[in-house]
């Protein structure tokens, strides 16, 4: 059985103690570790030639392999060693090569070499001592992992001076530590879906599983089992045809990639510009852009490949083809059809078919179309308006004149009216009849019942009769009135008697400026 690798610390320990005549079971309650762990340590100490304390020119690396100086049975002639690059490429490329396989291969060529126990025992130990990128076990293509950096990046206004700080989103592939990184406006939906497809693009291609963090922007309600993703982000999965399965809640390790990527990030591309200025994203995003370039070009520790020779070779041709088109940011909202035909987005109201009204519906929105889709099936489209709030309706989802669709219909309204008032009812129809369609008028209605449960039905009257008396037929009008107190204020009577002036001695009045005149 290989021994238990300690660090550094910990052997330069077990050689102190030792020298102080400890023993293996004190050493060993000393440093967290077992007595033959201990006994292993020391004896490979005495073999080398180690005592304590150690010579002032010998590092860790030079304590290291002092130690653990491969044996002669790994190198005598007839045990050749195979290239471990090339067998961990190998076992990238394809979901179902195990390390059996390399191994008979290796045997066929060397039938005198280990066996496939030694192999797996020396091919870990090779993996053991690679850097942590290197260290991955996904295939070529499979995932990508995807988080903000802890760190931010400050941007300076250069009109007012004033300093934000940029979000910094990184992306790994998790076969090759391909490394993508932006800087964002913050951690919205928007800035968090756009980094993603920028990445992607960045990549040529897409991986078949996206992981990430358990951010509000993605990840509705966290759940290992059943997580419940943002629908905007489940849409932009489904146009990459990725699947997407966020991290665990306090599991570091489900993103052990992405955590080592931010490391990484953070040390070589956002340290070294922490002496800069920059005035705006697309500034930091093209210093950024070089930063990422020399960390991708940069060899692993130890090795003379590097993450983009990786990608060329290992991952690129296993990426997933990038679609036609770009997805295209839409956001999701639930809506309930009112009794008008009408859903409300971004304070504009979009149509829908009247036999929907009161159904609960959801509402897609891009930059240019409004779509409402009821049950899954999508029901109505519009393109989408900008501007001044008003309504944008399709004739054919509105009902004809004659048919009592609806509970409340244009007459059940007027009839409510006078109940309440004559005013009341001659401000409805007033509105309903100056609509292009009656039931655009239907919100303002409502807002007048609205105002009779809270003012009561003698105030609201005589609000309707003074909205009627100055031409300000809407529900904004009556609202006005009321919340002034203008309704108590008999039409066309006297205002507030004004007080009395105030007498000051920096007050000059009208007889100052009349004098000025006369002057002038």
């Amino acid at each position: 059985m290989p021994q238990k690798r300690l660090s550094m610390r910990q052997i330069t320990e077990v050689l102190r103690l030792a020298a102080q005549g400890l023993t293996y079971r004190q050493i060993g309650q000393s440093v967290g570790i077992s007595a033959s762990t201990v006994q292993g340590y020391l004896d490979r100490a005495r073999r080398a030639g180690v005592r304590w304390p150690l010579p002032e020119d010998m590092d860790g690396a030079g304590l290291e392999a002092r130690l653990f100086k491969r044996s002669d049975e790994d190198t005598r002639s007839g045990r050749p060693e195979p290239n471990w690059l090339a067998v961990h490429r190998e076992r990238k490329q394809g979901k179902h090569v195990t390390l059996q396989l390399p191994h008979l291969e290796y045997k066929a060529v060397h039938p005198d070499g280990w066996g496939y126990t030694q192999f797996c025992a020396h091919y870990h130990r090779w993996l053991g001592r690679q850097h942590v990128v290197m260290r991955l076990e996904y295939a070529a293509g499979e995932r990508m992992f995807v988080d903000f950096c802890g760190d931010t990046m400050p941007i300076t206004d250069p009109d007012t001076g004033e300093i934000a700080q940029a979000q910094v989103f990184v992306s790994v592939l998790g076969a090759s530590g391909y490394l993508y990184g932006e800087a964002t406006a913050g951690q919205d939906l928007v800035s968090w879906l756009n980094a993603h497809a920028n990445a992607l693009e960045f990549y040529r291609g897409s991986p078949r599983v996206v992981v990430p963090d358990n951010l509000k922007a993605g990840v509705t309600k966290a759940c290992w089992y059943d997580p419940e993703l943002n629908p905007s982000y489940l849409e932009l999965a489904r146009h990459y045809a990725m699947a997407v399965l966020p991290t665990r809640p306090y599991h570091p390790r489900d993103k052990a990639a992405v955590e080592a990527a931010v490391q990484v990030a953070e040390r070589w591309v956002l340290a070294p510009l922490r002496k800069w200025q920059f005035f705006s994203l697309g500034e930091l995003n093209a210093a950024i852009t070089e930063q990422v370039a020399f960390v991708n070009d940069r060899p692993f520790r130890g090795q003379k490949t590097s993450r983009r020779q990786l990608f060329e070779e290992l991952e690129r041709a296993a990426l997933q083809p990038l679609p036609p088109t770009r997805y295209e940011l839409a956001t999701w909202k639930p809506a309930k059809v009112n009794i008008d035909c009408h859903v409300e987005c971004a304070e504009h109201y979009y149509s829908v078919p009247y036999q929907l009204a009161r159904e609960a519906v959801d509402v897609r929105a891009t930059a240019r179309v409004v779509e409402i889709f009821h049950r899954g099936r999508r029901v109505a489209s519009h393109l989408r308006a900008y501007g001044r709030r008003r309504f944008i309706t399709n004739p054919d989802h509105m009902p004809a004149a004659h048919r009592a669709h609806l509970e409340w219909t244009p007459s059940r309204l007027v009839v409510w009216g006078r109940s309440v008032g004559p005013a009341v009812a001659e401000l409805i129809e007033t509105i309903l009849s100056t609509r292009p369609h009656p039931e655009h008028g239907y919100r303002a209605c409502l807002g007048l019942m609205r105002l009779v449960k809270h003012y009561g039905r003698e105030r609201v009257q005589a609000a309707c009769e003074r909205a009627l008396a100055t031409g300000g037929v809407s529900y904004r009008s009556v609202d006005t009135i009321l919340k002034n107190g203008l309704d108590r204020v008999p039409v066309g009577g006297e205002g507030p008697v004004p007080g009395a002036p105030i007498q000051h001695a920096n007050l000059r009045g009208p007889a100052y400026y009349q004098q000025t005149l006369e002057e002038a």
